[in-house]
């Protein structure tokens, strides 16, 4: 059990460390004094969003062969991880004058995660592990991250480069999904 809850945390943690999300939320952070209100939006967009890939990862599991499933999801690990080492330019990001934090913790994660890579991630593993470690191990990771991102985002950007959170993230995808698909 606890293999299932480590390895997500620490994937989806490297992966979503410094991306477009966690920034937002820095920036978000940086225009309001109401850090619980955005840490609570946060939160639910994440639960909301990473709990449906990870239900359907796991409904997954009941109607295909578990030999396919770790063929797709190793494939699909490794595809991310391709694309993380690929990433080399920071997307610009619009931002909106935030009212209520809440409100617009929770819109901007919600929108901007579907689809993501730590998403399909989340779906993923729930392929390979008990769908409820799995959850756990990605929202404390995402909560960690997003806590990380409030209180002390602007400092922890400035002492990494995005480039070498990305190249990291993409050899750990990488590993995984070889090892999905060789063990």
């Amino acid at each position: 059990m606890f293999q299932s809850i480590f390895v997500p945390f620490l994937s989806i943690g490297l992966a979503e460390l410094l991306d477009k999300s966690q920034l937002m939320v820095i920036l978000l952070a940086s225009r309001t004094k109401k850090q619980k209100r955005l840490f609570s939006g946060v939160m639910l967009a994440f639960i909301i969003v990473d709990g449906s890939a990870i239900l359907a990862g796991s409904l997954l599991t009941g109607l295909i062969q578990s030999l396919y499933i770790k063929l797709i999801a190793g494939l699909g690990f490794i595809i991310f991880g391709i694309l993380s080492l690929r990433k080399s330019s920071e997307e610009e990001q619009k931002y909106v004058v935030m009212e209520n934090p809440f409100l617009s913790g929770l819109g901007v994660i919600f929108l901007s995660e579907w689809g993501d890579k730590t998403q399909i991630a989340s779906g993923l593993f729930a392929t390979q592990y008990s769908p409820l470690p799995v959850f756990i191990g990605t929202i404390l990771a995402l909560g960690l991250l997003s806590l990380m991102a409030i209180y002390f985002g602007k400092f922890i950007s400035g002492k990494f480069e995005k480039r070498i959170i990305n190249k990291v993230s993409g050899i750990i995808f990488l590993l995984i999904g070889f090892l999905f698909l060789f063990f």
